[in-house]
């Protein structure tokens, strides 16, 4: 009996394919066993999936990205270690004492030797050899330094700079005769020099590296004060009660620094061969600071020296609070310079201070308006002392413990010369142009020395360019 196939109508829906008998799907399909087939759909194991990524592990990943360990982490978050201690305030002592006893005396001396007899020129000899006694011995000073140690050199400085002066204000009257002064000035300028170097490489022994710059600035803040005002209050004293309580007052300020090397640490010498002055001479990343900071002490000698003279026609007192003004903004540009360079490395602060230094000098030349000269001032101030901070921090960065001394020499050495280069060109330029022309040329030249203020290599090893450090006219001794 057939059966009638099933008409489809509209509207209705195909009927599903009928499915293949069960005996159709067994063994001879040829499916793997329960147990294969979850082996075959499972994953891969954890090792093998972090393989097939190519996943490194943690320890590979973090030096992948890079990241300190934790101990480096927690010292790039620790506080800054601390600035003021105990040896530094020690050290401050004998600081203030030379810087007092240098200053009492520096303008007080020549005229002491006017006074004795000596006319106007050998007077000024006065000057001349405590300069030039000051230059020999910061060539030698390194090599002293390396084979005594900080702090007997530093003690044999303030003694030469103290026992001197008690000898001008013995009451004999040996300290009248002219040799005598003239001696005593030559043992003072080595005194001072070997105070310089040894103080300046001790002291920065004594700072963290972290605030290295911050360090050299408050230095210069305690040094500037007593500087600023022993030059004028020697010779009002010496006016007022007469030259022996000056020269009194200057031996025993030395002396009482001298007193204070005891309880300083012993540091003894520093570690490794240490480099010479002519070493320092010839390294790019030592002499370049010291060559820009050289331009702009060539500056500050014709500040001091000829301002008076340039403005001696305008109101009374403009050279005064003008002279007064360049020290003062000195001592903060080179706090704000310290502080800055811990931050972002003192390199980049050479040129602008340099640009500032010459944008006062510009501002000079109008000696007509004393508003302008006390100002012009109180910006190469400004730019001084910004120069002045970040070329010794910079050449003290660049240089290993035992290269303090010639560092530290060579940068006296470029105050030195370049104050004293500075007045005798400045003198024979105004001859021939007047003081306004002079002032203007010196402050078109100063920008020559960008050039040589470009940061250049050699810093010392462990620190890195860009990142942190592990880390007035008037001078520390």
């Amino acid at each position: 009996m057939r059966t009638k196939p099933r008409v489809m109508t509209s509207g209705q829906a195909r009927p599903a394919a009928d499915p293949p008998p069960r005996r159709d799907v067994g063994p001879a399909a040829d499916l793997p066993p329960r147990q294969e087939m979850r082996a075959a759909c499972a994953p891969p194991p954890r090792q093998e999936m972090r393989a097939a990524c190519d996943l490194p592990p943690r320890q590979e990943m973090g030096a992948a990205c890079d990241l300190p360990p934790r101990q480096e982490m927690r010292a790039a978050c620790a506080p800054p270690p601390r600035l003021v201690t105990r040896p530094l305030l020690v050290r401050f002592v004998s600081t203030v004492g030379a810087t007092a006893s240098f200053y009492l005396l520096l303008s007080t001396v020549p005229e002491y030797a006017r006074a004795a007899g000596a006319s106007t020129g050998t007077a000024g000899l006065a000057t001349t050899a405590l300069t030039l006694s000051s230059v020999a011995a910061y060539l030698v000073a390194p090599g002293l330094i390396a084979r005594y140690g900080y702090r007997p050199m530093l003690a044999a400085g303030l003694a030469a700079l103290g026992a001197p002066a008690l000898l001008l204000a013995a009451p004999s009257g040996i300290g009248g005769s002219l040799a005598v002064i003239m001696i005593a000035c030559v043992v003072r300028g080595v005194g001072f020099a070997i105070t310089c170097v040894a103080g300046y490489a001790l002291t920065v022994s004594l700072l963290p590296a972290q605030r290295r710059g911050e360090g050299l600035a408050l230095v210069g803040v305690v040094s500037g004060v007593p500087s600023v005002a022993c030059l004028p209050l020697g010779v009002w004293l010496a006016a007022h009660v007469g030259y022996r309580p000056v020269f009194l007052a200057g031996g025993l300020a030395a002396l009482a620094g001298l007193a204070s090397v005891p309880a300083l640490p012993r540091s003894g010498r520093s570690a490794g061969p240490s480099a010479g002055i002519r070493a320092a001479l010839r390294t790019p990343a030592l002499n370049r600071p010291a060559a820009t900071f050289s331009a702009t002490a060539m500056a500050a000698g014709i500040v001091v020296t000829f301002l008076p003279l340039a403005v001696a026609r305008t109101a009374t007192g403009v050279a005064a609070l003008a002279l007064l003004a360049q020290p003062a903004a000195a001592i903060g540009g080179r706090w704000l310079a310290g502080r800055y360079g811990d931050r972002r490395g003192p390199a980049p602060l050479l040129a602008p201070g340099v640009l500032l230094a010459a944008a006062g000098m510009l501002t000079l030349s109008l000696t007509a308006v004393p508003a302008a000269v006390i100002a012009g001032a109180a910006v190469f101030g400004a730019g001084f002392g910004v120069t002045q901070n970040a070329s010794l921090t910079l050449m003290y960065d660049r240089v290993p413990e035992s290269g303090y001394s010639a560092a530290g020499a060579l940068w006296n050495l470029a105050y030195d010369g370049g104050m004293g280069v500075g007045a005798a060109g400045f003198g024979v330029l105004a001859a021939h142009t007047g003081y306004p022309a002079a002032f203007a040329l010196t402050a078109a030249v100063l920008p020559a020395v960008l050039p040589v203020a470009r940061p250049a290599g050699g810093r010392r090893p462990g620190t890195r360019t860009g990142a942190p450090r592990p880390r007035t006219t008037s001078r520390s001794a």
